[in-house]
């Protein structure tokens, strides 16, 4: 196993420094906070499937980041006048919107720029044995575990233990890929190595034994010709995210989940984040769940395969390190928070995540980073990832120019989050006093379609501000679904 070397002690001994000022500013607001609108707090659902919420006082969520001592990322002030925030009108909505979109699970977080917390859940964790939502409970989040990897990967760049523009056959001398693909190519997607859950092939595979743990290799197995030269064009595929996976286990000597968890995970206390397959399970994990049929004919059809790995064991062992980690909305929208926040990376990591510039000059259909999608949602930049797995679907998105964190996860594949997230961040926004400055118009048109194949309807009566253009996978394609 390569040695640790002293910028990789000096990092961790940052980040630990950080995290313990974020914590002791947070507890320096607090007085503040209590004074001016009082604790509040809610309970979570223990026997009814209606939506409620858990409000988090200011002291539950520790080491919230600097924006915690009243500014604004840039360092715009926030308002002086502290309002409660609007649990009631959050919760009605949220009850409003899960129905809308026949969500059979769905829990909502939102971190206010001063460090409080709103949690709302709705809905059932397990239709069968009647297992209502709770703040607590994980879901399965596909695509945004590539949050992690890439975090990750960065990290060990500043440690000075890769470089982003090494080949990636420096370290998997024997990968069956071209020489010339990068690291930095693989984090955004312009490696040119093909989708190996867009191979026709593996449904069959995936869905003959549910319960079969798929490695890398077996994943790998169904990578086929490249779409383009490395460099040259802008595909999204898994394939790049699990053989990064691979790329950590070589150059620390142990797995990504136990650099997660040793790196990030514990120090800020997301114990409800874990890998699947990899990890023994952290908290109860909800059922993924298909939609067949519409109105009185509706039915969800469970993907589970009897054991503790949602949607199931095939398919989540199959994305791997691209897509395996379930969590609770708690734990992502602080993950986020601390990421994109600038606490966790140093400038210049978080500068290049953040740049779209070579997506975008490659025409790609939507802006992506270094495992960062740029949205504009209901008119206001945010950065963070969508995921998607057969059966349920999750958003996080941070707002740099407000300050907020939404995350949203769900039991259902056929919507975005973001039809969910938007309205509530819309209201948690408009509670400010005095309110921010209107939102502005994505600089150019930005298609944003999840980044797997055919199409979803959109609900007639859904908001055309706060729907996201959400193809889903048909009935024979669901396994593959990755975004």
């Amino acid at each position: 196993m390569p040695p640790v070397t002293t910028e990789g002690v000096a990092r961790t001994r940052r980040l630990r420094e950080r995290l313990q000022l974020g914590r002791l500013a947070v507890m320096g607001v607090v007085a503040v906070i209590a004074f001016g609108v009082g604790f509040q707090r809610g309970s979570e659902v223990t026997s009814a499937p209606q939506p409620s919420a858990v409000v988090a006082p200011v002291a539950a969520v520790a080491g919230e980041p600097p924006a915690a001592l009243g500014l604004r990322p840039g360092g715009s002030s926030l308002p002086a006048t502290i309002t409660p925030i609007p649990a009631a009108v959050l919760q009605t909505r949220l009850a409003a919107l899960s129905k809308r979109y026949s969500a059979p699970g769905v829990s909502v977080t939102i971190l206010w720029p001063d460090g409080r917390r709103w949690t709302g859940v709705s809905g059932w964790a397990n239709l069968r044995t009647r297992v209502p939502v709770s703040g607590g409970t994980a879901f399965a989040i596909g695509s945004v575990s590539k949050t992690f990897l890439a975090a990750l990967i960065l990290d060990l760049a500043e440690e000075g233990r890769l470089s982003l523009d090494d080949r990636l056959r420096r370290w998997l001398p024997t990968a069956r890929v071209s020489w010339a693909v990068t690291i930095r190519e693989m984090l955004d997607h312009t490696s040119g190595l093909s989708d190996f859950f867009s191979n026709p092939t593996i449904d069959a595979a995936l869905l003959g034994d549910k319960r079969r743990v798929w490695t890398p290799a077996r994943a790998l197995s169904y990578m086929r010709t490249p779409y383009f030269a490395a460099g040259t064009g802008w595909h999204y595929s898994n394939s790049n995210y699990v053989l990064l996976g691979q790329v950590v286990r070589r150059v620390t000597g142990r797995t990504v989940a136990a650099e997660l968890r040793r790196r990030f995970l514990d120090p800020l206390g997301l114990s409800r984040t874990f890998m699947q397959g990899v990890e023994a399970r952290r908290e109860t994990v909800a059922t993924a769940y298909v939609q067949r049929g519409t109105g009185t004919t509706l039915r969800w059809i469970s993907q589970s395969d009897g054991t503790t790995i949602a949607p199931f064991t095939s398919v989540t062992t199959a994305a791997g390190n691209a897509g395996a980690i379930a969590a609770s909305s708690r734990d992502l929208a602080i993950w986020a928070r601390w990421l994109y926040g600038g606490t966790l990376l140093e400038p210049a990591s978080l500068a290049a995540m953040e740049d779209v510039s070579h997506s975008v000059s490659l025409g790609a259909p939507r802006r992506y980073g270094l495992g960062l999608m740029e949205e504009w949602l209901g008119g206001r930049r945010t950065v963070g990832h969508n995921g998607r797995l057969v059966g349920s679907r999750s958003s996080i998105r941070y707002l740099p120019d407000y300050g907020f964190t939404i995350a949203v996860v769900t039991t259902q594949d056929r919507y975005s989050p973001d039809s969910i997230g938007t309205p509530l961040m819309d209201i948690a926004i408009a509670s400010l006093t005095p309110p921010p400055p209107a939102p502005t118009a994505s600089p150019a048109p930005s298609p944003s379609p999840d980044p797997s194949p055919g199409s979803a309807p959109t609900p007639t009566s859904a908001p055309a501000a706060s729907v996201e253009t959400s193809p889903s996978v048909p009935a024979s394609r669901e396994p593959s679904s990755v975004p």
